[in-house]
């Protein structure tokens, strides 16, 4: 996935956090979408990534607009709870990228 292909590729800033949705293209020709999250902390860029092959598209986007449908009729913001720091926590200087592919 290293040598993976790009190509199209949208940046969007969203305050402390930036999101890259990238359609990839892997040496077999199967094409995916790549969404990567970055954000600073302490002085460290934390990336997350979550890759959705083509074949699941229609799957996820249509998930996708049920829950901008959701939001948009009910008006209800979306906040997480205040996260506690924990000792257990990986400092960045361990931070290792996840990958969440499936």
């Amino acid at each position: 996935m290293k040598d993976d292909k790009v190509l199209h590729s949208e940046k969007v800033p969203a305050g402390k956090r930036t999101y890259f949705l990238d359609i990839m293209e892997n040496f077999k020709g199967d094409k995916y979408l790549k969404f990567t999250e970055s954000r600073a902390n302490d002085g460290q860029f934390v990336r997350s990534t979550l890759r959705i092959f083509q074949e699941d598209f229609d799957k996820v986007f249509d998930a996708m607009e049920g829950i901008k449908g959701y939001l948009d009729t009910n008006h209800t913001p979306v906040v997480s709870p205040p996260r506690k720091e924990r000792e257990s926590e990986i400092k960045p200087s361990e931070y290792k990228e996840e990958d969440l592919s499936f």
